[in-house]
């Protein structure tokens, strides 16, 4: 699972660091500016998977939850590969709300490394799957970054859907669960996706580990869209911006991955909350800083410090969510988490937008250091000081 979510996290962020200007090459056919196609782009297919992610969620429970991961990785390889044809920015937007309908493939396989692995290792587990999907997106950007100014965008996303098949295929082969589904159960179990909901919101700690996360996502996402539009204005005319764009957002990468396996961890031996609680805030100081750089190896070099941070925010919220709720219900838990992390990125486009408009693109760092700063005293003030993990498990064993 780490090697297929490292794959598929290259996959997907091969292209983020030139989608917006692809669109600008591509052009518009209904008149429609290329910056307002360029946000749906982000925010259609945020906006789909949030609405599809719980269904997907539930249906992995019931179904199985290696068939969902297969499932997300193979209808992602045929839909990116769609991108290669499109021949209007209308398009790509068509193109990538329909991804957010078939993907959801980081969903998926934390729902299955959750049953999978054992409840007193699941931060660690869930860090090392973690550092699969960050190492891959650090590389996916700077990797689409160079092969987009050397070869031209159209064979960049024959290559993300190769790595998405790829994927797949391993999991496919591979992987093996063991963890039970709702079908194997007895009838009581098998209930409606609104009842497995509404039982997973009001297990304590999990509506307070849902805003963090979104709030996490918020934060970080904000600044994606404008990044290459900031990388622009400290570079040179006839610098490598695609270049230098992955090297900014695949330097946070790195170090979100490295140190989320690390902190992850350390998390299963002193705690989740703990971590959650002082990373959050270092995040939100670290990234005050990042308003003020000149050049844009400054922007590389803070944006490594922040991921350390975020090391200790992204995976161990995951962790909270396995401890706080019941085995069996992961794909359900899961499912949610997507679609709240699918909601963040369908508002963040548009909060980073008013900022940037209002106060200039430097601003949109310091709004994200609000969110963080935010969310941390949040953690600090909400967040169950013990998880009911060993309850949780001797009623699904019960």
């Amino acid at each position: 699972m780490f090697v297929a979510q490292l794959l598929t996290a290259v996959g997907f962020s091969i292209f983020v660091p030139f989608l917006p200007l692809y669109i600008d090459d591509l052009g518009s056919t209904t008149g429609t500016s290329i910056e307002l196609l360029a946000a749906l782009a982000y925010s259609g297919q945020a906006l789909t998977m949030m609405l599809i992610s719980p269904v997907w969620g539930s249906l992995a429970d019931r179904l199985g939850r290696k068939l969902m991961v297969v499932r997300a990785m193979f209808g992602g390889a045929l839909v990116l590969l769609l991108l290669a044809f499109v021949t209007s920015g209308e398009q790509v937007v068509i193109v990538r709300t329909i991804q957010g309908l078939i993907t959801g493939t980081v969903a998926a396989a934390n729902a299955l490394v959750a049953a999978e692995a054992p409840r007193r290792q699941v931060g660690y587990a869930m860090g090392l799957l973690q550092m699969g999907l960050f190492v891959g997106i650090s590389v996916g950007p700077l990797l689409g970054g160079v092969m987009a100014d050397a070869f031209g965008y159209y064979a960049v996303f024959y290559i993300t859907s190769g790595l998405l098949a790829l994927g797949g295929l391993l999991v496919l082969v591979g992987a093996q669960e063991h963890a039970e589904r709702a079908d194997d159960r007895d009838d009581p179990s098998r209930e409606g996706f609104l009842v497995k909901w509404r039982r997973v919101l009001a297990t304590p700690g999990v509506k307070i580990a849902y805003l963090l996360r979104f709030m996490a996502q918020l934060g970080r996402t904000s600044i994606l869209p404008y990044a290459p539009l900031f990388v622009a204005t400290l570079m040179p005319p006839d610098a490598l911006v695609n270049t230098m764009t992955g090297l900014v957002i695949g330097s946070v990468m790195v170090t979100t991955s490295i140190s989320g396996a690390f902190l992850g961890r350390l998390s299963d031996r002193i705690g989740q909350r703990k971590i959650v609680v002082v990373a959050t805030l270092a995040a939100g100081l670290l990234y005050v800083p990042q308003s003020l750089v000149g050049e844009a190896w400054q922007l590389v070099a803070l944006q490594a410090i922040v991921g350390i941070a975020l090391g200790g925010v992204i995976p161990i919220i995951s962790a909270l969510l396995a401890n706080y709720t019941t085995i069996g219900e992961e794909g359900s838990v899961y499912g949610l988490d997507n679609s709240i992390n699918s909601g963040a990125r369908v508002v963040a486009p548009m909060l980073g937008s008013a900022v940037v408009t209002l106060f200039g693109l430097r601003a949109v760092f310091v709004s994200t250091a609000v969110v963080f700063l935010i969310a941390g005293w949040m953690a600090l003030r909400y967040l169950p000081e013990t998880s009911p993990t060993e309850s949780a498990h001797e009623q699904s064993n019960a």
